[in-house]
């Protein structure tokens, strides 16, 4: 099946800020040298609010945090081709995802990402404006534009 005939999966992702404005980034254990935010899929029936604090618990160990935004519209990617058919079983051609700025309220003991399926090997606070340079190319665009939405709440624009 071509790309342009497959759906987007639904998602949800978070930027997660520490108390020095700083976001929380992981390196993938499927692809080392890839950092991303958290994120992942809406289960059916699921309002994107619970599914962003469900999945901030799965993938992080912890969902000591408070929704302060979300971005205006739901923002999509593109999976490259080489990609197609190979992730989601080849049922997606991409992401479409509701991105949830959240405060971490809880210590950086709390965060463990050696959670029951494990997605990350290794995690950071980071300038938040420097994120789009440390994501795969194919998620730049995406993740500029959640920057450029979320970068005021962090007075650092």
């Amino acid at each position: 099946m071509k790309k342009k005939n497959l759906p987007y999966r639904a998602c949800v992702g978070i930027a997660l800020f520490n108390d020095h404005n700083q976001v929380f980034v992981a390196e993938r254990l499927d692809t080392p040298g890839a950092w991303q935010l958290p994120q992942g899929g809406i289960d059916k029936g699921e309002k994107p609010k619970t599914a962003a604090l469900r999945e901030l618990e799965e993938e992080i160990g912890t969902n000591k945090a408070q929704i302060i935004a979300k971005t205006d519209e739901w923002l999509r990617y593109d999976l490259p081709d080489a990609l197609i058919g190979k992730v989601w079983k080849g049922k997606y051609r991409g992401q479409e995802q509701l991105w949830f700025a959240m405060r971490f309220n809880g210590k950086d003991e709390d965060i463990n990402i050696e959670t029951k399926h494990p997605e990350f090997g290794r995690w950071k606070w980071v300038d938040f404006a420097t994120i789009p340079d440390l994501i795969v190319p194919f998620k730049q665009e995406l993740y500029t534009e959640i920057v450029k939405q979320f970068l005021p709440l962090t007075h650092q624009d």
